[in-house]
């Protein structure tokens, strides 16, 4: 009995058996399938890229992201819910090498193949991690830069978004991968506080928002900042981050490479470098953001985030990370060291990182004078920048010189405006004859270091930061004193004479100089006229001469002597006190003296004096009784020409 019921159970339930079972090959074969499709189609896709050169595309349909200018609440539904998490199988891949060019004969695809997508985004992505910069062909050298510190230490989960096509296609024919942006924008350099700047932090805040759906992490940069480090393991450090975000503290609240106490940090948050990882909450807060400032355009993109972040501000997570919660209360929050990741006052003024014993990660060009010209030039003072092979062998050659500045200048007395003035000045003079002497000679300044006792910023202080770490004197960056932009601007020949160009005080110790420039030198040592006439000989390095030349050499003296030399690479001076009587055309003269009058710039600021900045005179030794003192007339605030 027993036996016969278990039978008839059996024949009931063996349909159902095999139903299930059917039902368990069929899902297998299903899966199956798609896999196989998987595994085929991204072989196409890599097929795809390979052949065509670019990093991404769907040209079929070109379906992935909404466009950058969608608003937030579209009906894709990421930005209000969790973000995907991306496939393992796509963090382990072999990327495709930074700076493969295209195939030879090939064409530039079309515009549409170069839209943002996620599949363009994961085909960069490694640990599923992509770092990203954009700008316009204003900036094309600053970002070839930013692309080649990161390949060179082995970062190549990289993507720059193009604002304009002709730094898509410069770019592209590089092999840079790249996506366009949609942005149209102009391809001249905007400048900072321009409408066109503001529309270019909306950019930013908006590729954010496109980005993180994807749900990769981003680590985003501005175009004018250098990595010195693979920050990479680093960020890896606080998995529990929904954002790592970048400071203007000039103070450090920490001596090592913790992150910094945000209970002392008090600067604004810097937005040229911040870490997001794809969580609710940093999504929730892109999304405040970009509805902020779509609402208002006269927020400054890095005001209205530094309002939300802060709206709530403490709890610590825990004891041990640094992190803290913040915006809604649920957004962990942390602070990247300002002595590693320096703002271009902590890296450039202060060298934080040296006295701190540290080894920097990177270096964001703020806190500086002339702009993007600014900008580029203490890039250049650091050594960090790439400029072409004509950069370091230019015709005409280099003018170099070695500056004498008495001790007394640089430690006696008290560092107040007076001292400071007086220690610059007397290099300032020196720099005039040399830049004289360069335009003399057809040749490319060479800038000597710049020494300081006084900080330069935008409001009256003491004469340093309270709390910074600036040692009194200090090499200061050449936009400290002299106007960047006056130094390149293109001035008319007939009025102001012809153009001096100038390197950075580093030039001769770049490793990117060549060895024929390097080995083909010329050393000057002045002497009192009427000793021992001009004398060559063989120095003891192969190439290398060395010239006794008379003080207050007349400019018929200079060309007689040196014309035979204009072959060689560089002609460096012992020193250039009184090595130039001056021009013998009067007409030459007085136009260079228009020129280099527009060179220098202002010191600042006096405490509790409006205006309290104090502009700089080339020729301030010919004004008997000279003082720096501020302007005491509206008639009086103007430079010095």
């Amino acid at each position: 009995m027993a036996w016969s019921d278990r039978a008839k159970e059996l024949a009931i339930s063996k349909p159902l058996f095999l139903m299930i079972y059917a039902a368990v090959i069929i899902g297998m074969m299903v899966s199956a399938f798609y896999v196989i499709s998987a595994v085929f189609s991204g072989s196409n896709f890599a097929s795809m890229s390979s052949s065509t050169g670019v990093d991404v595309v769907d040209v079929t349909t070109g379906a992935g992201t909404p466009p950058l200018d969608q608003p937030s609440g579209s009906s894709n539904g990421l930005l209000g819910s969790k973000a995907p998490v991306s496939s393992s199988l796509t963090q382990n891949k072999t990327l495709k090498p930074i700076w493969k060019l295209p195939p030879a004969g090939s064409k530039m695809p079309p515009l549409e193949t170069f839209r943002l997508t996620r599949e363009i985004v994961e085909l960069r992505v490694k640990d599923n991690v992509i770092v990203v910069t954009f700008g316009n062909f204003a900036f094309m050298d600053f970002i070839l830069t930013w692309v080649k510190h990161l390949s060179d230490m082995g970062v190549d989960n990289l993507l720059v978004g193009a604002m304009d096509t002709k730094l898509l296609e410069a770019l592209y024919w590089k092999g840079v991968p790249v996506f366009d942006m949609g942005s149209q924008m102009s391809t001249v350099d905007v400048g900072w506080g321009s409408p066109t700047f503001h529309k270019m932090g909306r950019e930013k805040v908006i590729l954010i928002n496109a980005l993180l759906p994807f749900g990769f992490e981003v680590l985003m940069c501005d175009t004018d900042m250098v990595w010195l480090k693979n920050p990479l393991p680093y960020l890896a450090r606080f998995p529990e981050a929904d954002l790592l975000t970048s400071t203007d503290l000039v103070s450090p609240t920490v001596a090592d490479d913790r992150l910094e106490d945000w209970k002392q940090a008090g600067a604004a948050y810097n937005i040229g470098i911040f870490h997001w990882r794809p969580t609710e909450s940093s999504i929730k807060l892109a999304k405040e953001w970009k509805e902020m400032l779509i609402a208002d355009e006269k927020i400054w993109d890095q005001n209205g985030f530094n309002d939300l972040v802060r709206k709530q501000l403490g709890p610590s997570v825990d004891e041990e990370s640094g992190l803290v919660y913040a915006y809604d209360g649920s957004l962990k929050l942390g602070l990247l060291p300002a002595s590693i990741f320096c703002s271009g006052h902590t890296f450039f003024v202060q060298a934080m990182y040296q006295q701190l014993k540290l080894e920097p990660y990177a270096v964001h060009t703020t806190f500086q004078y002339a702009g993007t010209d600014g900008k580029r030039n203490r890039l250049r003072e650091a050594m960090v920048f790439y400029d072409p092979p004509e950069y370091y062998d230019t015709p005409g050659g280099f003018l170099a010189f070695k500056p004498n500045i008495p001790k007394s200048l640089l430690f006696d007395g008290i560092h107040n405006v007076d001292s400071h003035f007086a220690l610059v000045n007397h290099q300032i003079k020196q720099i005039r004859t040399a830049l004289a002497i360069a335009s003399l000679l057809n040749r490319t300044l060479v800038m000597p270091p710049l020494w300081c006792r006084l900080d330069r910023l935008w409001f009256g202080h003491p004469g340093i930061l309270a709390g910074s770490l600036t040692r009194q004197p200090f090499i200061c960056p050449l936009d400290h004193v002299f106007e960047i932009n006056a130094l390149l601007r293109e001035f008319p020949e007939e009025e102001l004479g012809p153009r001096i160009d100038f390197r950075e005080y580093t030039f001769l110790d770049n490793p990117s100089l060549p060895q024929q420039v390097k080995q083909s030198w010329l050393q000057v040592n002045l002497c009192q006229p009427g000793s021992a006439g001009f004398e060559i000989s063989n120095h003891t390095d192969p190439g290398t001469k060395i010239l006794k030349f008379p003080k207050r050499s007349t400019e018929e003296m200079f060309k007689a002597v040196f014309s035979p030399f204009k072959d060689i690479k560089v002609i460096e001076f012992s020193s250039m006190q009184d090595a130039f009587q001056g021009f013998s055309d009067k007409t030459r003269e007085e136009r260079f003296r228009k020129r280099v009058k527009r060179y220098t710039g202002i010191w600042c600021c006096v405490e509790n004096k409006t205006p309290g900045h104090i502009y700089y005179d080339i020729y301030w030794d010919e004004k008997p009784g000279w003082k720096p003192v501020t302007p005491q007339t509206p008639e009086e605030d103007h430079p010095p020409f």
